[in-house]
């Protein structure tokens, strides 16, 4: 798997089916023991969800993290003070190798870790920044086996494109069972809480799956791809034939079942 480049207006298409999972884990993040409460956000991405964060707990200070420099610039436009007399700032870091340099009372990261080889062994030294009663939460996408990636994986890996595109693409191990990270986190002396959900996207205009996707799985695709125009745009149309038959469209939209796991842990006090 390669790092991709980041496109925030094409990630932001689709941003409210995308914000929603990060307003259903915050719902099951108890108080904070903080106050006011430090928070981090781990791979904040444009920052639009980061700003949720504010909304919740108005007088915190909030610093959302991301490895790209386009998503913090776009982030930019979020910073700044808050309604409750918190801040919210943004700054560059990578979550493959971000230590707490002080203590949180939430971090929390929303479709991020699937991009992180190892993410697992990063819980420990995480949550040794959390204040005591604080909270780690994250979802990300569980559904590496549903066509859109799997469809993709099996272009990339066909002798056209096997050369340029086989090993740089997710891996069914990016995201484990939520019985594996239950047993992490409970074995590290959190009370875990975690559990999977499955959204029924409706999704508009034409190819709406293949828009859906170049905002985020397809992006290692296209970053390989990104100086021989020709070749990314017949691996597109490769990839868009197969989307139509696996996602068809019907009068209402285009269905896009998309699993998510969640899971908040409490460190002990």
């Amino acid at each position: 798997m390669t790092k991709p480049t980041w496109d925030p207006a094409q990630y932001l298409r689709h941003a409210g089916h995308r914000a929603r999972p990060f307003t259903d884990l915050l719902a099951r993040v108890p108080a904070l023991p903080g106050d006011p409460p430090r928070i981090a956000d781990l791979g904040c991405g444009p920052g639009n969800v980061t700003a949720v964060l504010a909304d919740r707990w108005p007088t915190a200070r909030i610093t959302g993290y991301d490895n790209s420099t386009a998503m913090l610039d776009k982030a930019q436009e979020y910073a700044g003070p808050t309604s409750g007399g918190g801040r919210l700032d943004f700054a560059h870091a990578d979550a493959a190798d971000w230590v707490p340099d002080e203590s949180y009372d939430l971090i929390v990261s929303n479709a991020a870790l699937q991009w992180v080889e190892g993410h697992l062994d990063a819980f420990a030294p995480w949550l040794d920044g959390l204040a005591p009663g604080g909270t780690f939460a994250f979802q990300v996408p569980d559904n590496i086996d549903a066509p859109l990636h799997a469809l993709m994986r099996d272009l990339a890996g066909s002798p056209r494109w096997k050369g340029r595109l086989g090993h740089l693409l997710r891996r069914p191990h990016s995201v484990h069972s939520p019985a594996v990270y239950l047993d992490r986190l409970a074995r590290l002396g959190c009370e875990p809480d975690v559990w999977q959900t499955t959204y029924f996207h409706v999704l508009q205009g034409e190819d709406p799956v293949l828009d859906w996707v170049k905002g985020t799985g397809l992006r290692p695709v296209l970053t390989a791809l990104a100086d021989d125009p020709e070749a990314r745009d017949a691996f597109i149309a490769e990839y868009r034939d197969l989307l139509r038959q696996a996602y068809p469209s019907a009068s209402y939209g285009t269905v896009l079942p998309f699993r998510r796991l969640f899971a908040v842990a409490v460190k002990g006090v």
